[in-house]
């Protein structure tokens, strides 16, 4: 038997390696009824579905290798990152996925809970989070929906020689805002948005890229201490909030 790899593993979700197939073990049915759905409609390579069961899902490896990873230097070329520029805009230009997204209102309750419970519990000095609150304030307007990944972290999307040959993990897929993609996608890397606007091919409110950069990192540093993460490493999500002082 290949060697069992834990990709990643929390209260949520498991995924395990074994060769070239990717095992996802999840406590939420709907979100692996998601992934498959999202997979099937999405214009841009995704993973091949071996099998599903209940709770489980086995897909196949893609080839090539992640764009990147937060807290390290992307080693990838301009031309990848306008690459998967131009994939991004490929799905956001492709009908809307039958099922809703997340409200406006919803987002905005659940920032200033996290931001309360940020500051309560002393997990990030009042004045970060206070900065980031009002930088995030810029991603909550109204927003025309497209059809986006939802997660699209640089780990998510596999290059080789220069081209897009995989975007994996579909769960949190719906109709969103396009430039939330965008900002997911080049979180913590900064210096390559301008590669991926060029692929994407036309103009961005940087404000609101912005945005949703401190946005997200609020919502998630939390999450992510409480499930062995570590979002103080260098250049991760602490560092993406401070970088807006």
């Amino acid at each position: 038997m290949d060697e069992v790899k834990v990709v990643v593993a929390h209260a949520e979700r498991t995924t395990l390696r074994v060769g070239d197939v990717f095992l996802k073990v999840d406590a939420d049915q709907a979100r692996i009824d998601v992934e498959v759905e999202a997979m099937a409609l999405a214009p841009v390579p995704t993973p091949k579905v071996l099998w599903r069961k209940p709770s489980v899902l086995a897909i196949a490896a893609v080839p090539g290798r992640a764009l990147g990873e937060l807290g390290e230097p992307s080693t990838a070329s301009p031309a990848a990152w306008a690459a998967a520029g131009a994939a991004i805009r490929k799905l956001h230009d492709a009908p809307l996925p039958p099922w809703p997204g997340r409200c406006l209102d919803e987002l905005a309750a659940d920032l200033d809970g996290e931001c309360e419970r940020l500051v309560t519990n002393a997990v990030l000095p009042a004045d970060l989070v206070t900065r980031n609150r009002r930088v995030a304030e810029a991603a909550l307007r109204p927003w025309t929906p497209v059809f986006t990944h939802g997660d699209l972290q640089i780990t998510h999307v596999f290059v080789d020689d220069d081209e897009i040959t995989g975007i994996i993990d579909w769960s949190e897929a719906g109709q969103g805002d396009a430039l939330y993609d965008l900002a997911i996608l080049t979180l913590g890397h900064e210096e390559h948005l301008d590669d991926v606007i060029a692929g994407y091919g036309t103009d961005v409110d940087l404000e609101v890229i912005r945005a949703w950069w401190s946005l997200r990192s609020l919502l998630a540093v939390r999450w992510l201490a409480e499930h062995g993460f570590d979002p103080f490493a260098p250049g991760c999500e602490v560092d993406v909030l401070r970088s807006r002082m």
